[in-house]
């Protein structure tokens, strides 16, 4: 039998590693490999397991005749050229399914954390201030919350707001029926009409790029607070920072920029955008390193589950 080898492309929970090792696969990590070298590594793999480091593009996978499968830890599949994949017959795994709920947690802490101005006053008392009537806060219930995006994501944050004496409006231009006693399906329109609180949930692709933009904005009938966990260039930045200084933009809660990079920890190494610049600034923003899904426990899940699928299908048994 040909030796099944599957390279780890990028650094995920030793579990992943485990379990394939243990089902009769050739596990090698080239996590530490430069970029430009990876290509030339990988041309026997049959499995390739990645996160963000690298871009999966025809003309690298082309050059991989034994390749069976991709699996992403994480949600996002935009840095894999899945049309090739499918007509290669190469499956792809992702396992948004492991961090779903760390996502809908810390969105969730953030939309608080700036409701209640804790990132503001915390800050001051580190720093000798105590002032109470500049940060009295706004309460979430009451609120319309809209959802853009009911995948896994957007409903584990539905799912967190149950506590709170909120309505919930979801949209998903591709997924119907799933309106129930705590979400009311609707249409991108009606929670345009309707929210003061809008939270994306989508992928990255030609369709949903900038999404968030000048006209997005302009069509909120009501002043309100953005929540962006899903990716950066969902938000086109200089059109938020219009919107939070005519105040149509009440606040913002950016776990994802749109400048960030492939490899996230080179962000300060780029020329950093004016735009930027004012968000760091403005006491209406809190921001977040990429790390909504950054949990010990989803850590663990998401090389689990991407196992599990993995396993389904390639049984050396």
């Amino acid at each position: 039998m040909p030796e099944k080898k599957v390279y780890f492309i990028d650094t995920v929970h030793g579990i992943l590693h485990e379990r394939l090792t243990k089902a009769g696969f050739t596990c090698v990590d080239i996590s530490n490999e430069r970029i430009e070298s990876l290509t030339e590594k990988i041309f026997d793999a049959f499995g390739l397991v990645i996160r963000s480091k690298i871009s999966l593009t025809q003309e690298v996978l082309s050059r991989c005749q034994n390749l069976k499968f991709i699996a992403r830890s994480g949600s996002g599949l935009e840095n894999i050229d899945v049309e090739y994949c499918k007509k290669q017959s190469i499956n792809c795994y992702n396992s948004p399914e492991g961090n779903r709920n760390a996502v809908a947690e810390h969105g969730l802490g953030m939309l608080l954390s700036l409701l209640n101005r804790i990132h503001i006053s915390d800050l001051q008392i580190r720093n000798g201030i105590w002032q109470r009537e500049s940060n009295r806060g706004e309460e979430l219930d009451g609120k319309i919350v809209g959802i853009i995006g009911y995948g896994n994501n957007g409903a584990a944050f539905a799912k967190k707001l149950r506590g709170f004496d909120v309505k919930v409006l979801a949209y998903d231009k591709y997924k119907s029926g799933f309106g129930d006693h705590y979400v009311h399906e609707c249409t991108l329109s009606a929670i345009m009409d309707q929210a003061d609180v809008i939270s994306f949930h989508i992928p990255l692709n030609k369709e949903t790029k900038y999404m968030m933009n000048e006209e997005f904005i302009d069509k909120m009938l009501k002043p309100f607070v953005l929540i962006n966990m899903s990716r950066g260039r969902i938000v086109h930045t200089k059109s938020l920072v219009e919107g939070l200084k005519t105040t149509k933009i009440k606040g913002a809660c950016l776990d994802v920029l749109e400048y960030e990079k492939k490899s996230f920890e080179t962000f300060f190494e780029q020329n950093i955008p004016e735009e930027f610049s004012y968000l760091t600034a403005c006491e209406r923003v809190v921001m977040t390193p990429h790390i909504a899904g950054w949990t010990t426990e989803s850590y663990f899940k998401l090389s689990n589950i991407l196992a599990d699928k993995i396993l389904a299908d390639y049984s050396s048994h």
